[in-house]
C-alpha cells in the first residue's frame, strides 16, 4: 500500500491544467507533463515559499484535468445511489481533499524520475487508457491513466500504479464502512479526516 502511494505520488497530480480540445489522449497528457515537471525542477521555488507555490500549481493542474465527479461514482459504484445530492456534492469535495493531501507532499520532492508513454488504448467509445513507464533510481514503474473524453477534452478518472488502481484502492475503504452504515456516516468519517468536524 505505502508502495503504492508513494509511485502514484510521482504522477497523480503532475499534468498542467490546460488540455489540447484536439488530438489524442496520449498526445494530450505526454504533452503537457514537461511544463509541470519544469515548475518543480525550477531552482527559483526552493525552501518553504516556493513549495507553495508549486503546491497550488499542482492544485490548479487537478482542477483542471481530473474529472473528479466521474472518480468519486467509480469508486463508489452502486453506493454513489445512496447518497442524496447535497451528500454526492459534498462527498466529491471530501475526496478530492483527501487525495491532495495524500499526494502533494510527496510529489513536491520530485526530481529527476523520467516518463516515456508507451501507448494509448482504447477501452470505449469515450474511454481510453494511457500507458507509461517511470524510470526512478531504483525501478521502472508503470503507471496508466484511465480518461474519458468530455466536451472535447480528455479527463483523468482513474490512476493505476503497478497494476492497483487508485479507484479500487479507495473503493474497497469505502464499501466497507458503507456495509453496515448510512451515508453520513462515511461522509462524517470523511470530515473528520479533512479535519472538518
Amino acid at each position: 500500500m505505502k508502495r503504492w502511494i508513494a509511485s502514484a505520488a510521482l504522477l497523480i497530480f503532475m499534468i498542467v491544467p490546460l488540455l489540447a480540445s484536439a488530438g489524442g489522449a496520449l498526445d494530450t497528457i505526454n504533452s503537457n507533463v514537461s511544463s509541470v515537471i519544469d515548475v518543480m525542477r525550477d531552482p527559483k521555488l526552493k525552501g518553504e515559499a516556493g513549495k507553495k507555490v508549486k503546491e497550488q500549481k499542482i492544485i490548479n493542474a487537478a482542477e483542471k484535468l481530473f474529472d473528479f465527479v466521474e472518480l468519486s461514482k467509480r469508486t463508489l459504484g452502486l453506493n454513489w445511489n445512496k447518497l442524496t445530492p447535497e451528500q454526492r456534492k459534498e462527498f466529491v469535495e471530501l475526496y478530492k481533499t483527501i487525495l491532495k493531501d495524500a499526494y502533494i507532499d510527496k510529489l513536491t520532492s520530485y526530481t529527476d524520475e523520467k516518463i516515456n508513454y508507451t501507448k494509448e488504448v482504447p477501452l470505449s467509445e469515450n474511454i481510453v487508457e494511457v500507458q507509461s513507464i517511470v524510470t526512478t533510481k531504483k525501478a521502472d514503474v508503470p503507471i496508466n491513466y484511465r480518461v474519458i473524453k468530455k466536451d472535447g477534452s480528455w479527463k483523468v478518472f482513474d490512476v493505476i500504479v503497478e497494476g492497483v488502481s487508485l479507484i479500487s484502492n479507495y473503493r474497497t475503504q469505502f464499501r466497507e464502512i458503507l456495509g453496515n452504515n448510512p451515508p453520513e456516516t462515511l461522509i462524517d468519517t470523511l470530515r473528520k479526516k479533512v479535519g472538518k468536524k
